[in-house]
């Protein structure tokens, strides 16, 4: 097996492992401070990426990929993922939420029927 390809074992076996957690414990507050952490993380990275490039074609080589930019187009890649399918989950939770509003505000607004008034002469 190569450095990229030991490198990107690593890469997607990590973003399994953080998927099945985030996914798992996405209502705990405890998720939310970690996708916080992780974007504050993310961004540092990309500000230092972009003051000091050599630095990342070294930290690239260290892992096994040949260039900084290709180490850096893999973790976009990630966090694009990974952004993509926190953003359907959080919207599929909000569609069921505002449906289940939407069925009690009907059932509040609803009327209910009258009863039935005896007929005279029947």
């Amino acid at each position: 097996m190569t450095g990229a390809t030991v490198f990107q074992v690593l890469l997607l076996a990590a973003v399994l492992v953080l998927m099945t957690y985030f996914l798992a414990n996405r209502r705990k507050a405890r998720a939310k401070a970690g996708v916080k952490l992780g974007f504050v993380v993310f961004i540092a990275f990309g500000i230092w990426a972009v003051l000091r490039p050599d630095d990342l074609t070294v930290v690239a080589n260290l892992v096994g990929v040949n260039r900084g930019t290709d180490l850096l187009l893999y973790l976009v890649t990630v966090a694009f993922v990974f952004v993509t399918v926190s953003s359907y989950i959080r919207f599929r939770e909000l569609e069921l939420r505002y449906a289940r509003l939407a069925r009690a505000v009907a059932l509040q607004a609803a009327v209910a029927p009258e009863e039935e008034l005896p007929r005279d002469g029947v």
